[in-house]
């Protein structure tokens, strides 16, 4: 099901997504700029042969996440994120949809310096028990979360999966203003 252009800014990104995490409330609270006060990010939608894209967006630091500055180029109005394990990141997103409420979490893949691997945190990546103790009912057509406990969970069992795929994001540096 496509339910985003994407989800995950953090970073960013443009995905198709089969089963998501999503929350209410945001429950990433400890967030750092970890890109600078200002971020221009390229995205690029990889598929089976090709790619494409850029759509490309540029964000600020208000002192909580990164808010988009003009027009969006992918559906993400702001994000934030925070180190998980290793070489990725936890990434909170609001959409640029009305229709979107809430927050959605995706992982961020660093593959080299200003390089991510952005995917959302798919709740089929978690075992049922997983899923059954951690996902919640609550108006939306994915998994529900209601503390970081299950956040990381359901974060851990995506980060797991040997291949990340999903979109390509480049933190290209300030945008121009």
């Amino acid at each position: 099901m496509i339910r985003l252009r994407w989800r995950f800014a953090p970073l960013f990104a443009a995905l198709a997504l089969a089963g998501c995490v999503d929350s209410a409330e945001p429950l990433i609270g400890d967030a750092q700029p970890l890109f600078g006060p200002d971020v221009h990010i390229h995205l690029y939608v990889l598929g089976e042969d090709q790619a494409s894209g850029p759509d490309v967006s540029a964000f600020h630091w208000d002192g909580h996440e990164y808010r988009l500055v003009g027009r969006p180029g992918f559906e993400i109005a702001s994000f934030s994120a925070t180190a998980l394990a290793g070489n990725d990141l936890l990434v909170q997103s609001r959409s640029t949809r009305p229709q979107i409420k809430g927050l959605e979490y995706g992982i961020a893949r660093k593959l080299a310096p200003g390089v991510y691997m952005v995917r959302a945190i798919d709740e089929d990546d978690a075992e049922a028990a997983t899923r059954a103790k951690f996902c919640a009912t609550g108006g939306s057509d994915s998994c529900r979360v209601t503390s970081r406990e299950a956040l990381l969970a359901l974060a851990g069992a995506t980060a797991a999966k040997p291949e990340l795929k999903g979109s390509l994001a480049i933190v290209v540096g300030p945008p121009k203003r």
